[in-house]
């Protein structure tokens, strides 16, 4: 008789497929909580041993609630100009910045994360790199580097961008493709110029509505011909004049691998919109159709949709604009904070897509209340901006730190969000374990 095969979970599949059954298997607190989520007796016990001392707020803590001081378990992995990212995969190459080296208001080069499709160009020329503007204009225009310098105002402005799939390492069923935690967001400070300006040079006709971008990268498979990806925006986003087509990220040569010698940044949407080694922008009169602009590549339900479901493409809808969003920086999860005494300064940034961010709130005691944090308004328009707060705890023991933000649209990061297909838009409240009274 063949014997069946073990099967392994990960701690988010399993509280998400039965949260009480896992805090049985992990914690030993069976039929020691009820639906409402109040751990009692033993698995409180256990729980406060496994994650290293009493937990004065354990009235407040839901079952099935993962603890922040097991939610974080990624390694650093060398790659060259970049200091302490976290790798995902090597072909194509994607990594991520833990959260506690997103400090800087600025993100420094070496911090940025890194979201390729394909293979980055080999060799290239800054010399005589060309940018082409064609399709739906009056004229079609190239342009070198030099040109792009020469001929339009040069413009310095501090710009998130956030792969659309930052979060997905948190969906389940578990969504295909990178599985980002947290750190696929970065706001370095873009030098370029305005793509609205090139454009209008070129001259849009009446029936331009798309843009669609075009790099110089290579597909994985090595085919020449075959783009790995070219998505485009909407005419409305693309004339925004915070939308740059850039050739230096803070002062410097871009990296290779964040795009250059020249690339897009379109901030406040999935950066997959930001095409990096740019050599071609063609305006379309209809939706551009290029390769992951269709559904389900960079999209999601238009309706909310059952954990699994599988859907037709036309229920789904293109990502645009993306949601409000905190992270703690400092502390960093896990730490030991000598007493209960002594105040701690939490710190961190926010953003919220097209819009700005309006207010920033912390929770000590799982979300049973609220403090509203000191909140810095951005340097520029798509700029993540700062917050911070100085916390006491009311007792020595484990505590999670939790942050959500609000924006001027009035929506506020959830603690959870709805599942979807591919793992896109999870906004959901940052937390982080602080052991309180530890030595």
């Amino acid at each position: 008789m063949r014997r069946k095969q073990k099967q392994e979970r990960g701690l988010f599949e399993m509280y998400a497929n039965d949260p009480e059954a896992a805090d049985a298997q992990v914690f030993g607190r069976k039929s020691l909580v009820s639906r409402r989520g109040f751990l009692r007796d033993a698995g409180l016990a256990t729980m406060a041993a496994a994650v290293g001392g009493w937990i004065p707020f354990h009235r407040y803590m839901p079952a099935g609630l993962i603890p922040a001081a097991f939610a974080e378990t990624t390694k650093p992995f060398e790659i060259v100009g970049k200091d302490g990212l976290v790798l995902l995969n090597d072909k194509p190459l994607n990594a991520e910045t833990p959260p506690h080296l997103l400090t800087d208001l600025v993100t420094p080069t070496t911090r940025h994360f890194i979201r390729n499709n394909g293979l980055p160009p080999k060799d290239v020329d800054v010399a005589n790199w060309a940018l082409s503007i064609k399709g739906a204009v009056e004229r079609e225009l190239t342009f070198s580097i030099d040109d792009l310098k020469r001929e339009f105002e040069v413009v310095d402005l501090a710009l998130q961008i956030e792969c659309g799939g930052n979060g997905r390492a948190s969906f389940n069923p578990p969504a295909s493709g990178n599985q980002w935690t947290l750190g696929a967001i970065g706001n370095s400070r873009w030098t370029g110029v305005r793509l609205a300006d090139v454009l209008k040079r070129a001259g849009l006709r009446p029936d331009a509505v798309y843009t669609g971008h075009i790099g110089a990268d290579c597909h994985v498979s090595g085919m020449i011909d075959k783009l790995p990806l070219s998505r485009g925006v909407p005419i409305e986003k693309a004339l925004d004049p915070h939308n740059l087509i850039a050739f230096e990220q803070n002062g410097e040569a871009i990296h290779p691998h964040n795009g250059a010698p020249l690339r897009l940044v379109v901030p406040g949407w999935p950066g997959s919109c930001s095409h990096k080694w740019l050599t071609e922008i063609r305006l379309s009169t209809e939706k551009w159709a290029g390769p992951k602009m269709a559904a389900p590549s960079y999209s999601v339900p238009k309706s909310p949709v059952m954990p699994g479901t599988k859907l037709s493409k036309d229920q789904f809808r293109t990502i645009e604009s993306m949601p409000v969003k905190s992270m703690i920086t400092t502390p960093g999860n896990g730490l030991k904070h000598a007493s209960a005494g002594s105040p701690l300064t939490v710190a961190g940034h926010a953003w919220a897509g097209d819009a700005s961010v309006t207010m920033v709130e912390t929770s000590i005691d799982f979300g049973a209340s609220w403090q509203v944090a000191a909140l810095d308004k951005p340097v520029n328009a798509f700029s993540w901006q700062a917050w911070r707060q100085r916390i006491r705890f009311p007792s020595s023991g484990y505590f999670e730190v939790w942050s959500r933000a609000t924006d001027s649209n009035g929506a506020r990061q959830p603690m959870a969000v709805a599942w979807n297909p591919k793992g896109y838009l999870n906004n959901a409240m940052h937390r982080i374990a602080v052991m309180v009274g530890a030595a």
